[in-house]
């Protein structure tokens, strides 16, 4: 039976066997959040727009955050915690930590914060029908890779081959290599892959990288950031990620789905669970929002000049 089968199966069997929601217990929700690298932006957000569908942590609800702090490996021992904990469901934010969440319970209801693309990661049935406990945002639209790629040439006009820093910890890892190649073939851009199981192998991939004429690098969002940013400066070579925290860090530049408008969002898938709705009768969302951000000052550190039509395009300028 294939997986997308199976997860449909799971999903009628629940309408006689329903999830454990706190709408069906007494006392107040218990929410539990697992986050792979930072809890910032990602927590407060997501608390503001709890607060306003009546949600406040410590009076009328209770939320559970724990951070893998950009280790990866710590994350199924966080997922068996929150799971311990008897969390009425668990919000999960990036590909890893919902692979976590979805190893360590097929009862609790879990909200995607975003997965880059649970279909393909075999984590939903399909977007429309998720068919098992988990629901909430994608990351992804097939239009993503090829919008980058373009916007690195506009930078880039000479561009000729484009590196992907890929998670090997990411089940989205070899999915998004994929579309990153298929749109790199359609503009003549080649496409060359290295990848790494933590920050510790990051000096590493970027001594490989340094011995091959690497015109710019497409990091994984799942990656910690900070020290890839830090290392391609040191290298001089322009990274960008479809994360907008990214370039708000010191990466060059970023396109992609407003992280803010997921973090808010998912408050609402949490909030018609508690109230009773079930994870595989609620719709996975696509990005709807995108946002354009350059860092200027990273630019000028690199010795690039950012087309003026660009920046004018741009959501946001780093300077």
């Amino acid at each position: 039976m294939r997986r997308r089968e199976l997860l449909s199966l799971l999903g009628y069997a629940a309408v006689a066997h329903p999830l454990t929601v706190w709408a069906q217990n007494s006392g107040k929700p218990k929410i539990g959040v697992l986050i792979v690298a930072n809890a910032e932006p990602f927590s407060t957000l997501f608390r503001q727009e709890l607060q306003k569908l009546g949600y406040v942590d410590g009076q009328n609800a209770q939320i559970e955050i724990r951070s893998a702090g950009g280790k990866p490996a710590v994350l199924a021992d966080l997922a068996a915690e929150l799971v311990s904990l008897k969390v009425d469901l668990i919000v999960v934010n990036q590909t890893p930590a919902v692979e976590a969440a979805h190893r360590a319970t097929s009862n609790i209801p879990i909200v995607m914060s975003p997965a880059a693309d649970p279909v393909a990661a075999g984590l939903v049935a399909s977007l429309a029908h998720p068919g098992g406990n988990i629901t909430g945002l994608s990351f992804t639209s097939p239009e993503l890779q090829g919008k980058n790629l373009e916007l690195m040439r506009e930078v880039l006009p000479s561009i000729r081959r484009v590196m992907f820093l890929g998670n090997a910890l990411d089940a989205m890892v070899n999915s998004f290599y994929d579309q990153l190649q298929t749109a790199g073939r359609s503009l003549g851009i080649e496409t060359q892959s290295i990848t790494i199981h933590g920050v510790e192998e990051l000096e590493q991939a970027f001594d490989a990288i340094g011995n091959q004429a690497i015109d710019a690098m497409m990091v994984q969002p799942s990656i910690p950031r900070k020290a890839v940013i830090d290392l391609a400066l040191k290298y001089r070579l322009p990274a960008f990620s479809p994360n907008k925290q990214f370039a708000e860090e010191g990466g060059l530049l970023s396109y992609a789905g407003s992280l803010a408008d997921v973090y808010r969002k998912a408050a609402f898938y949490v909030d018609k669970i508690l109230k009773g709705a079930r994870p595989f009768d609620l719709p996975v969302e696509q990005p709807t929002v995108f946002e354009l951000v350059i860092n200027l000052k990273t630019a000028k550190a690199l010795g690039l000049n950012i087309p003026p039509t660009l920046l004018a395009r741009a959501d946001e300028v780093i300077e």
